[in-house]
Order: C-alpha cells, then structure tokens, then sequence
C-alpha cells in the first residue's frame, strides 16, 4: 500500500476530537485552562472481548488490577475533551500552540494502535489531502522515520504513564471501568483536583494499584459472562460519569 498526504489547514480534526494526552500534557492542559476526560475500559485475565493477537499490545498499556474474586487489566486515557473546535484554534482555525501541541496531534493521520492500519476514507481530511504531498506509507512502510519516533513514544508514554494513572484514578475516586470492546466509562474531572492529584502521585511514585473496580457493561448477557468469570458488575444508576457503548444497535 502506498499513501501520501499533505495537511491542507482544515481544521476538522481539531473538532469534536478527543485527544489523547501524555500525563505531563495532561497536566499542561489543565494549567492552561483546559478540560481532560478520562476515558477506561479493561479486560479479564481470560481474554474476554480481546482478540488473541492484540493481547501484548493491551497488556502493556493496561494496569492489573482486583475486581470481585478476579482480576482486570484496565487500560485509563486522559484526554483534551473537546466539544465543538479545540479552544487553541484561531479564527483561521490554525493551531496557537502549535510548537508545543500534544504527541498524538503531532503523529496523525497516523495510527498509534499498532492493530488499526491507516485508512483514509476514515479519516475527515478532504481528498486533495492524499493526493498530494510527500509519501506516507511506502509498500506498507511508514517512510517517515521521525514521524516512526514519534509513535514509539506514544506508545511508551501509555505504558510508563498506566501506572500513576491508576493511582490518580483511586484519588479521584474513580473505580468503574466498561469491558474492553463493549464500551467506555467516561469521566469529566475537577480540573483544580486532577491537578492536585497528578501533582501528588508525581511527588510520591505508586505502588501497585489496591482499590477494587468494578465493571459497567452494555447487557444483561455480556454482564453475566464477566460476573461468572468473577469480576464486579456495577448494578446501580452511575452518577459520576457516563457509560459510552461500542456496541451496535
């Protein structure tokens, strides 16, 4: 497969995007004002919901943690929720902050997950952005050797961050998390307090994670599947985050 792309200054994908952030960008984008949502899904120690050949890659961005008699890998994003145009776009939707804006806005179009190839038609550049500028991918191969680099820490970033992650969860008091596949719970922190707690946990390195999560599913027939294999399954009304469902209708 071959693909070039050339940004032409849309602005599309700096709206209604939520934009995974490193911790320290987390962090940043808190100071300057801004809102992070922190989105979590996990699987059980038996694969369920997570194709066999992605289990590597899910392990290690994931923390492993107790639910009922079992135990979960949950996997916790912190991300720039934007609703509407990002708020460091100008009225010429260019970026303000542009020399130091975040990992993920550096790499795209590019995917970070190493599961998802790049696929045009799903992405909301207009078409003259891939029918011009220098090659992308070149017989399946990412050309750019920077742009290569720049993935690599992104991905190292979820693995190094997972574990302060989890433990800002517990502050927080986050605990509930959706199955992997079948959804997120989502959650819109005090920005005042995320910061506290990010501050806190960078100041006093956690130890492995010993709050207890539970999980909020799509249906009574996967919730019943992740209870027989042990795991906590929340039956009451959330009341601090929403539950978004991957599953179709």
């Amino acid at each position: 497969m071959n693909t070039q792309f050339s940004c032409v200054g849309c602005g599309k994908c700096c709206n209604d995007h939520h934009v995974p952030l490193t911790l320290t960008e987390a962090r940043a984008w808190a100071a300057d004002g801004g809102q992070v949502i922190v989105l979590v899904e996990a699987f059980l120690g038996n694969g369920l919901g997570l194709p066999a050949q992605q289990r590597e890659h899910a392990e290690r961005r994931s923390c492993r943690v107790p639910s009922g008699s079992t135990e979960a890998y949950v996997a916790i994003t912190f991300a720039a929720y934007n609703v509407g145009p990002c708020r460091n776009l100008d009225e010429e939707q260019r970026c303000r902050i542009y020399e130091r804006r975040p990992l993920v806005c550096r790499i795209y179009p590019m995917e970070i997950n190493p599961h998802i190839p790049l696929n045009p038609q799903a992405k909301e550049c207009p078409t003259q952005s891939w029918e011009q500028g220098p090659q992308l991918i070149l017989g399946g191969e990412l050309v750019d050797l920077e742009l290569a680099e720049l993935i690599r820490r992104s991905r190292q970033a979820d693995r190094d961050d997972i574990p302060t992650k989890t433990a800002i969860c517990a502050l927080l008091g986050i605990r509930t998390t959706a199955l992997k596949g079948d959804g997120f719970t989502a959650y819109l922190p005090d920005m005042t307090a995320l910061a506290r707690a990010i501050d806190q946990i960078q100041a006093q390195p956690p130890e492995a994670s010993s709050q207890s999560w539970r999980f909020h599913l799509s249906g009574e027939d996967i919730a019943s599947q992740v209870q027989a294999a042990g795991a906590q399954v929340v039956s009451d009304t959330p009341l601090d985050y929403a539950f978004i469902s991957l599953r179709a209708a």
